[in-house]
């Protein structure tokens, strides 16, 4: 017990006896202990709690939530967040995973408002008071940390029938009308999900809730999920594609979670990546299901390059840790938990292929049904089901940190994969990992072929046809390595590429080769030649432009002043001709029209040419007139380039965007578009947003931003470091670390050196690790910096 005041304690014995109780809280465990008045008997007894807490406004435990409402009147939700470990600040208990229960619940609510948990009601009466006694069905036995109950001036739409679970959305008074989309997602998910299992969902009814304020994305507890509005609440019509992809991935990751987490839970806050790795992977396979035309395994590779991102790092961490504390587990919930976690159980499904690893997830669904697990179990069940050393394999990469890189190298028909410990910097430690690893030979008559391999040692040679063209190691990216073919290979592959290479491996080629320019194995400019080299061989996908666009953008930033006019003009000659395609296609998809504005976005705020603004200020002036006439994604980019290049009255049109959008996402383009501001009078604006208008649940990732700003990061900064102690009061715990992130980007060696020193006497409890690897991926970037700019010069 945490936040709680317990007023009285008595144990009810089975044989019918009321034995007093006293209790000692100890607020710096969380614990209360109780005392008997007389010794107990062996046997079933009922302890009996009578205790008082608070309404919180820290987004954890039991927490106020606010929103205004059409008329203008701020209302108030009483709503819960309980992992990982703040159930116990709302009632006492046992606030471990594996003492699981089933829960009652009772709410004693004001007749207008609604009421929600985890089950069905069973009953719901007038006490004459002006209140209604609600009370709901007894849960399945589950752990703590999925206990909900929400009360608030909330509606719900009509449930439907998802494959025999009522569905609904709940969401706050007068947002029915942004549901639609998330209750068909819904509705394939539950019965998608269903399937995949071969397991009926557990609970008695599913109601997806949005919350206003919630430091979380969403959480998956029993039949009573919660979310951000902005994650639940859509209109597909002024929508990007990113948004509506990012929707339908939350609901299909929470939905998961009924069956992996909820109906079959880790022992220990140790196996948290588990849950979120598998239902992370999960999510990816669902969406990918319902809209196979987005592609969500290509887009993938952005979150895994996050994940290796951090991997490389000397500061990195096993997947699994020993779990002590609640600062632990809190610290359990980042990128390598969900994207490297989710990137290493789609390189065991890809190895043992899809059917069989799927019987092997059954088996252990049905082995643990209601009861909780440590990892291996997970690979003892596959193991049983596929005779593949699934616990042999991933026992390398979930118990070492780090990943490895695949050098590949042939000599004729000889074709020569050695692995290695990559590190941006340093040494490696010399750990090697089971790699499993699917290949692909181009022969010279046209065809492929497809071999897997094990490489389980330092290198593994392997023979190939005598009229092989070109080989491709890791095929579709299904493995998490990198990999850095010899000169000749990558030659073949680079010139080819948009013709045999699929967009999942052109995208590895790009980043690998990043990859190694921030560890110094490459010179940026090798990078801006395979970039020019695959725009003029048509390169058109989504995901391969993104990191391409993403790296230029880095190489434009470490450039000097000086050379910079220069480089823009090769990094414009590279990507105008791809946006001019993409402009001449007819039909284009969401994946295509998404490029054509992350293209133009790019361009406008890199070269900074009149006309490209002046289509952004149309943009915008199109969007307000009408939002539907305008495709959103292209509305977004103009909300960035007016914010970079725009002029004062642009920023202010930003803002008032900001306090009067029609819907979440909405609301979040304009607020995140602001942090691209150049000017130092609009940045101004923006920081002191974050401390007053701006949601807490938002200001910190917006700060974060800013502190990625070429041109204001050095005033977001010393923004941030004025304002500390009030940031740390008012925004959630587990958002301050996520806020620092923002240092990653920084190339300036001195403001790196203050950053440095700040946190040294200003260190973050909750996320101790995260900051390292925080400070030391900004120091490498200053390396990189540092290394690079003359080169560029030259």
């Amino acid at each position: 017990a945490i936040e709680l005041e317990i007023d009285d304690a008595w144990i009810e014995t089975a044989g019918g006896d009321r034995i007093a109780a006293s209790v000692e809280l100890d607020s710096e465990i969380e614990r209360a202990e109780l005392t008997t008045a007389l010794p107990l008997e062996a046997g079933a007894a009922t302890i009996v709690l009578v205790y008082r807490g608070i309404l919180n406004d820290k987004l954890r435990g039991f927490y106020r939530s606010t929103f205004t409402d059409t008329e203008g009147k701020e209302r108030v939700i009483a709503t819960t967040q309980f992992e990982s470990t703040n159930a116990r600040r709302a009632f006492p208990c046992w606030d471990e995973p594996a003492v699981k229960a089933t829960f009652g619940v009772t709410l004693v609510v004001p007749e207008d408002q609604f009421a929600v948990s985890c089950s069905g009601i069973e009953s719901d009466e007038a006490t004459g008071d002006g209140r209604r006694t609600v009370r709901f069905a007894p849960t399945m036995k589950m752990s703590t940390y999925l206990v909900a109950f929400i009360v608030g001036p909330l509606e719900a739409t009509p449930a439907r029938d998802a494959g025999g679970t009522p569905l609904r959305i709940v969401h706050p008074i007068g947002k029915g009308h942004l549901t639609d989309f998330a209750l068909d997602v819904g509705d394939f998910s539950l019965r998608w999900l269903s399937e995949y299992f071969g397991i009926d969902y557990p609970g008695d009814k599913i109601d997806m809730i949005a919350v206003p304020d919630f430091a979380m994305g969403a959480m998956e507890n029993l039949g009573c999920v919660t979310f951000r509005e902005v994650l639940l609440l859509v209109d597909p019509e002024t929508a990007t594609q990113p948004e509506l992809q990012r929707v339908a991935d939350v609901i299909n990751h929470e939905l998961a979670h009924m069956w992996f987490g909820d109906l079959v839970t880790m022992r220990w806050w140790n196996g948290i990546w588990l849950n979120e790795a598998f239902a992370t992977f999960m999510e990816m396979r669902a969406t990918d299901d319902q809209r196979p035309d987005w592609l969500r395994w290509v887009d993938f590779g952005l979150s895994r390059t996050a994940a290796f991102d951090v991997d490389a790092l000397e500061s990195t961490r096993p997947i699994e840790f020993d779990v002590r504390s609640p600062a632990d587990a809190e610290g359990m919930f980042d990128l390598l938990t969900y994207e490297k976690g989710a990137a290493v159980v789609r390189m065991l499904e890809q190895y043992i292929t899809e059917e069989p690893f799927r019987e092997g997830i059954r088996r252990y669904m049905t082995e643990h049904r209601l009861g909780n697990t440590e990892t291996t179990d997970l690979w003892d069940a596959i193991e049983a089901s596929t005779e593949v050393a699934a616990r042999e394999i991933m026992d390398s990469w979930i118990y070492q940190a780090g990943f490895p890189a695949v050098s590949a190298e042939r000599d004729g028909d000889s074709l020569t994969m050695t692995q290695s410990h990559f590190r941006y910097q340093g040494d490696g430690t010399g750990a090697l990992w089971q790699i499993p690893l699917r290949y692909r030979v181009g022969l010279t008559s046209g065809e492929t072929l497809e071999e897997r391999a094990l490489l389980t040692g330092e290198a593994l040679s392997v023979e190939l046809p005598t009229d092989a063209e070109w080989v491709v190691v890791n095929a579709d990216g299904s493995s998490f390595v990198r990999v850095f073919y010899g000169p000749t290979s990558m030659a073949a592959l680079a010139a080819r590429a948009t013709e045999v290479l699929g967009p999942v491996e052109r995208y590895g080629l790009v980043d690998d080769l990043w990859a190694a320019v921030v560890s110094g194995r490459a010179e940026a400019t090798t990078f801006v030649e395979l970039a020019e080299t695959l725009a003029s061989a048509g390169e058109t996908d989504l995901s391969v432009n993104q990191r391409m666009i993403g790296a230029l953008e880095t190489i434009h930033r470490i450039a000097s002043p000086e050379s910079r006019p220069a480089l823009v003009e090769r990094l414009e000659a590279i990507l105008s001709p791809v946006l001019a395609s993409v402009n001449a296609t007819p039909d284009p998809d969401d994946r295509t029209r998404q490029l054509r504005a992350t293209l133009f976005g790019v361009l406008a705020r890199m070269t900074g040419r009149d006309e490209l603004i002046a289509e952004a200020r149309g943009i915008h002036q199109r969007y307000q007139a009408d939002p539907t006439s305008v495709d959103p994604g292209l509305m977004s980019a103009a909300l960035r380039v007016l914010a970079a290049r725009g002029t004062a009255d642009d920023f202010e049109a930003l803002i008032e965007g900001f306090r009067n959008s029609d819907t979440p996402q909405e609301e979040l383009r304009h607020l995140n578009a602001m942090a691209d501001a150049a000017d130092g009078d609009s940045m101004t604006k923006l920081l002191e947003m974050t401390l007053g208008e701006v949601r807490t649940q938002n200001a910190p990732y917006v700060l974060g931003q800013a502190l990625a700003n070429d041109a204001q990061g050095g005033a977001a900064w010393r923004f941030i470091t004025d304002n500390w102690n009030e940031m740390n009061d008012k925004f959630p715990s587990n958002s301050i670390v996520r806020m620092a992130g923002g240092i990653r980007t920084l190339t300036d060696s001195s403001l790196a050196q203050q950053v440095e020193a700040f946190f040294a006497e200003n260190p973050i409890s909750t996320g101790t690790r995260t900051l390292e690897q925080h400070l030391e991926r900004m120091h490498i970037n200053v390396a990189l910096a540092e290394r690079e700019r003359s080169r560029l010069a030259g």
